[in-house]
C-alpha cells in the first residue's frame, strides 16, 4: 500500500490485515479441499469393493462392551478431579467480532484529539507490514488509556475492534485471580496464547484489559523472593507475556522438534533450517484511571510504550455530547434550541461522557413522574439538581429559622449578584438537602481555567454574604455560616500560602511537612500567615456587610421570595432582583444580566 496514505486520519479498510485475512481464508479453504478429497477418493473406493460408502454397522467386542461402565465411571470420576484445575488455568476472555460491536468511531463525541490519535494508532496496526518492510519501524504492540473513570476508554476500545474487524478479545484483570497458586499466571500465559492465536487465523487480534492496575501494579516493596505468587509474580508474568507474541504456534513447534531430532544426524553444512516464527499482529490495550500505580516497566518502550489520556470534555466536546445523546431521547421542542443547548453544556462543565448520558436519563424519569413521555428543560435541571445536591428532604423549620435560613441565602445571593462578575446565579433555595439547609448554587459565565486576583477576592465575598446578611439584618450570628467559613478560609489561604496574591512570593506548598497535609494548615501554622488570612477575611466580611446594607432591598425581595416559594431556579432569581431594584428607583449599581446554567457542587454557599 502506499506509505503516504498513512498519514490520513480515516480508518484504512484494505489494509494489511485484509490481506492477511484474506489470505489465511485461502489457506482454511485448501486444507478442506484436501480432506474431502481424501474422503472421496476413500469412499469411491468402498464403492468399487461393493461396500456401502458409509459403514452402517460398528461391531464391538465383547469385552469392549462388558467395559464400557467401568470407562464411563472412569471418565467421570476423572473429569471431576481434572477438570477444575483445568478450566482454573484457561484464558477468562470474552470474544468479540466486530458484527457483535454496536459502537464505532462515529458514536465516540467530545474528543476529537484523542480520535486521531486513535485512528493514526489503529492504521499502524492495520498496515504493520507496510510500516514494518517499507519503513523499517516496529509496529506498535500496547497502548495504555488512563483517564478518570466514564471518559470513554472502553467505548473508546470497543470502537477500535469495530473498526479494524479484527477479533476484540475483552478480559477484566479481576477475572485473572484464581484460588489456586500459579493459577493467575497460567491465564495471563493463556490470554496472549489466545491473542497470539487469534491474531495468525485473523491477520490480527485486539485485546484490551480492563482496569490494568489490579494486576500491573508496582512492584516496589513487594520483594521478588516472598515464595507466593503476589503482585511481584503476576506483573512479571505480565511483562513476558508482552514480548512473547513471537513464540511459535503449536503446529510450527512439532516440527521444529521434528527437525531438531533431524538435524543431529547431518552434518552442519546440511542441516535443514527452521522456519522463522510468524509475526503475530497483535494491539493490547490497558485502560486505567490510576496510571501512577502502574509498575515503571510496564510502560518502557516496548510495553505500554504510547499512552492516550482521555480529558474530561470542554464545553464544545459537551455540546457535541449532548447532541448525540438528545438525538436519541424523547424530548420537547424547546431543547433543540442552539442558545438552551449551550446552556446545557456549560451547565455540565467538569461532567464525563457517561455523567452526562445518565444526567439526561435521570430527566427523563423525572419526566415520566410528572405523567410525560418526553424530557423538557426543567426536567433537565431537576435531575441536575438530584444528582449534585441531593433529593429535597423537607423538614418544618421554625418561623425563626426559616426567615434566618432565607436572610442568609438571600445574603449570598445579593453578593454574588453585586460583585461576582463572571459569576451566574443557578438555584437560590431553603430547602434541606442533605447537610445543607439552604444553598446557592452559581458557577462561571465562561468556561475558566484561570482565575484573577479580584475574581477570587469576590468568591470569598460571596461566601460571607450570608453571614455578613445575618450580621446586618440580626446584629448576630448563627450556627449556619460554618460551613463558609471553611470556604472562605481555605481560598484565603491559597492565596495566601499558594499564588502570590497577598505580597509575598514565598509558597507554602514548596515546604515539605508532612504533618501538615494541606494548604491551609501550612499557612496557619505561623502566627503571621494565620494573621493574614484573618485580616483579609476581615476585609471581605466588611465589603460584604457594606454591599448588603447599601442593597437592603435587594436581600428583603429574595428573602420574602424565599419565605413564599422556597426555591428559586435560573431566571426566576433575576426576575425577584430586577423588580427589587425596579421598584426603588434609580440605584448606584449596574444591573448585570446574567446567563443560567450549572451548578457546580465547588461553588454551593450553604448554612450549616
Amino acid at each position: 500500500m502506499d506509505l503516504q496514505a498513512l498519514k490520513h486520519n480515516r480508518v484504512f479498510r484494505a489494509a494489511d490485515v485484509a490481506r492477511s485475512r484474506e489470505q489465511s481464508r485461502q489457506r482454511r479453504v485448501n486444507r478442506l479441499y484436501i480432506f474431502m478429497a481424501f474422503a472421496c477418493v476413500w469412499m469411491w473406493d468402498r464403492v468399487l469393493d461393493g461396500q456401502s460408502p458409509v459403514p452402517t454397522r460398528l461391531s464391538l467386542s465383547p469385552a469392549l462392551i462388558e467395559a464400557i461402565p467401568m470407562l464411563l465411571l472412569l471418565l467421570i470420576l476423572g473429569s471431576v478431579v481434572l477438570l477444575p484445575f483445568l478450566g482454573a488455568g484457561r484464558s477468562p476472555h470474552v470474544l468479540y467480532r466486530s458484527s457483535e460491536i454496536a459502537t464505532s468511531l462515529a458514536d465516540v463525541k467530545g474528543m476529537p484529539v484523542v480520535v486521531d490519535e486513535v485512528v493514526k494508532s489503529l492504521n499502524l496496526f492495520l498496515a504493520h507490514k507496510t510500516f514494518k518492510e517499507g519503513m523499517g519501524g516496529t509496529p506498535r504492540r500496547a497502548i495504555l488509556f488512563e483517564g478518570p473513570p466514564g471518559t470513554g476508554k472502553t467505548y473508546m476500545a470497543r470502537a477500535m475492534a469495530r473498526e479494524a474487524e479484527v477479533p476484540f478479545l475483552f478480559v477484566s484483570s479481576s477475572a485473572f485471580q484464581s484460588m489456586y497458586y500459579g493459577q493467575t499466571n497460567r491465564k495471563i500465559r493463556s490470554y496472549f496464547k489466545a491473542l497470539r492465536k487469534a491474531a495468525w487465523a485473523e491477520g490480527g487480534a485486539i485485546g484490551f484489559i480492563e482496569e490494568i492496575d489490579a494486576i500491573g501494579a508496582s512492584r516496589a516493596g513487594m520483594g521478588g523472593s516472598n515464595g507466593r505468587e503476589g503482585i511481584a509474580g503476576v506483573v512479571n508474568e505480565l511483562l513476558i507475556q508482552l514480548q512473547s507474541f513471537d513464540a511459535p504456534p503449536a503446529g510450527m513447534r512439532v516440527s521444529h522438534w521434528f527437525v531438531e531430532r533431524v538435524n543431529r544426524l547431518l552434518p552442519h553444512h546440511r542441516q535443514i533450517k527452521k522456519r522463522p516464527t510468524p509475526y503475530a499482529n497483535i494491539l493490547v490495550i490497558g485502560a486505567t484511571n490510576r496510571a501512577a500505580d502502574l509498575d515503571p516497566a510496564l510502560l518502557r518502550p516496548g510495553r505500554f510504550d504510547r499512552s492516550i489520556y482521555f480529558d474530561l470534555p470542554n464545553r464544545s466536546g459537551r455540546r457535541e455530547i449532548i447532541d448525540y445523546y438528545l438525538a436519541k431521547k424523547a424530548h420537547d421542542a424547546e431543547l433543540d434550541d442552539d442558545h438552551r443547548r449551550d446552556t446545557m453544556a456549560a451547565m455540565t462543565s467538569g461532567y464525563s461522557p457517561v455523567m452526562i448520558e445518565h444526567l439526561l436519563d435521570e430527566a427523563l424519569v423525572w419526566a415520566l413522574r410528572r405523567g410525560a413521555d418526553r424530557l423538557n428543560w426543567t426536567d433537565v435541571q431537576r435531575a441536575k439538581m438530584t444528582e449534585e445536591i441531593g433529593l429535597a428532604q423537607p423538614v418544618d423549620y421554625t418561623e425563626a429559622e426559616r426567615r434566618t435560613i432565607a436572610t442568609h441565602e438571600a445574603g449570598h445571593a445579593t453578593v454574588a449578584w453585586l460583585a461576582g462578575k463572571s459569576r451566574k446565579l443557578e438555584v437560590l433555595s431553603i430547602i434541606k438537602r442533605k447537610d445543607a439547609l439552604g444553598l446557592l448554587a452559581h458557577s462561571d459565565r465562561e468556561e475558566r481555567f484561570l482565575k484573577s486576583q479580584s475574581e477570587l477576592e469576590s468568591l470569598v465575598e460571596i461566601a460571607l454574604g450570608g453571614l455578613a446578611a445575618e450580621e446586618v439584618f440580626f446584629g448576630e450570628i448563627s450556627s449556619g455560616p460554618s460551613g463558609d467559613l471553611m470556604v472562605a478560609t481555605t481560598l484565603a489561604a491559597h492565596m495566601i500560602g499558594s499564588l502570590g496574591m497577598d505580597g509575598t512570593l514565598f509558597s507554602y506548598e514548596a515546604m515539605e511537612m508532612p504533618t501538615a497535609a494541606n494548604i491551609v494548615a501550612r499557612v496557619a501554622s505561623t502566627e503571621e500567615g494565620k494573621a493574614r488570612i484573618e485580616e483579609r477575611l476581615g476585609a471581605a466580611r466588611l465589603r460584604a456587610r457594606t454591599m448588603l446594607a447599601e442593597n437592603r432591598h435587594v436581600v428583603e425581595a429574595l428573602r420574602d421570595a424565599l419565605l413564599e416559594r422556597y426555591e428559586l431556579i435560573g431566571d426566576e432569581i433575576l426576575e425577584v432582583v430586577h423588580a427589587a431594584v425596579a421598584a426603588s428607583g434609580p440605584h448606584e449599581t449596574d444591573i448585570r444580566e446574567l446567563d443560567i446554567g450549572c451548578i457546580p457542587l465547588a461553588d454551593l454557599e450553604e448554612p450549616g
